[in-house]
């Protein structure tokens, strides 16, 4: 009885540690900042009676320790998007354990549910969404209704976030899919103008290629940086550089041969 109680004691912080690590992990892979992840991490762990936990995050891995204890636990980041969902729900679960209305146990098994069945909305939401956001920023920045080019905007915008989406399934390398996402708003842009669908080829382009430019990971290293976090924060930027460098290939390459 005494051995089970002591193993018990000593397995606790492990599961503190596997917690936040969990919690950390899925908050990174989401899109979150890094100085987000530290502080969930850590109140995790105060909440769980470990308040001397050390955490280190990267984009690539997290590692997480008890102070003066022989306990260390680390994850790799093996996949990176943005997923607001995933970082909301895990502040929520957060929340509910600092406020006891839920155990640790309880805790890991809903991050576990969490990262294993992320509610998320249907393909076909996501790209009417993406016609929306190309319409609506084309007019933003051409600053002007124009009328007549706005339903193939939408439609443009729309394909080249579905073509970027089902690449992206298929292969791990996400500037690939950038790239093919780009030269397909570029070529449709350019066939309905040809075909008399659109009249200004600039402004459909400028709009439909806003739902592929990676705006929320640029702020993100930026916020990281200001924080101090240095080293995710120029990864997380130098990440964006080569996604808007693949996007603009793509566009390039149309307007090079066509």
């Amino acid at each position: 009885m005494t051995h089970s109680i002591e193993q018990e004691k000593n397995q606790t912080p492990n599961r503190v540690l596997a917690t936040c690590l969990l919690a950390g992990r899925i908050m990174i892979e989401g899109g979150s900042e890094m100085y987000r992840v530290e502080d969930t991490m850590r109140r995790i762990a105060f909440n769980a009676g470990q308040p001397q936990t050390l955490v280190f995050t990267t984009p690539t891995g997290i590692f997480a320790s008890i102070e003066n204890q022989p306990y260390i636990q680390e994850r790799p980041i093996s996949k990176r998007s943005i997923d607001m969902e995933k970082v909301s729900r895990v502040n929520q679960l957060s929340r509910s354990f600092a406020a006891k209305e839920i155990d640790l146990d309880a805790l890991y098994a809903a991050l576990l549910k969490l990262d294993q069945n992320t509610p998320f909305f249907p393909i076909w939401w996501q790209v009417i969404g993406a016609a929306v956001v190309s319409l609506t920023l084309m007019v933003l920045f051409a600053q002007k209704y124009n009328w007549f080019d706005m339903p193939l905007a939408a439609l443009v915008g729309a394909l080249g976030f579905w073509v970027n989406i089902k690449v992206n399934a298929l292969t791990n390398i996400r500037f690939i899919s950038e790239l093919l996402g780009a030269l397909v708003v570029g070529l449709t842009a350019w066939i309905g103008v040809k075909l008399g669908l659109g009249h200004d080829l600039d402004d459909i382009i400028i709009g439909a290629i806003m739902p592929l430019v990676p705006g929320v990971a640029i702020t993100n290293s930026i916020r990281d940086m200001l924080a101090g976090h240095l080293l995710s924060g120029m990864a997380r930027g130098m990440e964006a550089i080569l996604s808007a460098c693949a996007i603009g290939v793509g566009i390039a390459i149309i307007f090079r041969f066509f």
